[in-house]
């Protein structure tokens, strides 16, 4: 599929449209974009966006749960919103957080890890979710928000596609396969959010 002069490609196992490998952007020009980024603790519209991934999370969680924000971006407002529910919360995002060790010899350590506004910047999604599992417990879950793909037809004019960091654009079908291939059970419980818990 071609838009204007950007390529993509569909994965047939899981319909997933992901930009073509030589037209991905480099880090320089993703941390760019990243810093004009304007998400205010303070910003109650912000909060209330997150929200959506909070509440239902947080219905899933038990009480103090340890917890990996990954992606989190400069301003880690998702992470503190569920510390102050009262989840002790790690950071890692390569732009801004980029101390790796909350990812190192970590396996089967977080009860949950939360990607907001991330698994569209994945370059290389399979080997994510590869690390992404590894690093949860069994019965931990993953949240995830991210804009749903809808028809095709709608692809080209989507403002989320025009966005120049975004490569990887995902359906509620591509979750249910992710899920069969990772060892999750999936849930959708509101519009582009989607929990999986690990077997």
């Amino acid at each position: 599929m071609t838009v204007g002069d950007r390529h993509y490609w569909r994965c047939q196992h899981c319909q997933a449209t992901l930009l073509a490998a030589e037209q991905l952007p480099d880090p320089e020009f993703e941390r760019q974009r990243y810093e004009l980024h304007e998400n205010d603790s303070e910003d109650e519209g912000y909060r209330q966006f997150l929200s959506r991934v909070v509440e239902p999370l947080l219905s899933a969680l038990a009480p103090h749960q340890q917890g990996l924000d990954y992606g989190c971006g400069p301003s880690p407002v998702l992470a503190q919103m569920l510390q102050d529910a009262g989840h002790p919360m790690a950071l890692y995002d390569p732009f801004f957080f980029g101390d790796r060790s909350p990812l190192q010899d970590h396996q089967d350590h977080y009860d949950f890890i939360t990607c907001t506004e991330v698994v569209e910047h994945f370059h290389h999604p399979a080997q994510e979710f590869d690390q992404l599992t590894a690093l949860l417990k069994p019965g931990g879950w993953l949240a995830i928000m991210t804009s749903f793909q809808t028809e095709d037809a709608a692809f080209a004019n989507w403002h989320y596609r025009r966005h120049p960091t975004h490569v990887t654009f995902y359906r509620d079908y591509t979750f249910e396969v992710i899920a069969r291939q990772w060892g999750y059970h999936c849930q959708i419980p509101r519009r582009n959010v989607v929990l999986l818990q690990k077997s």
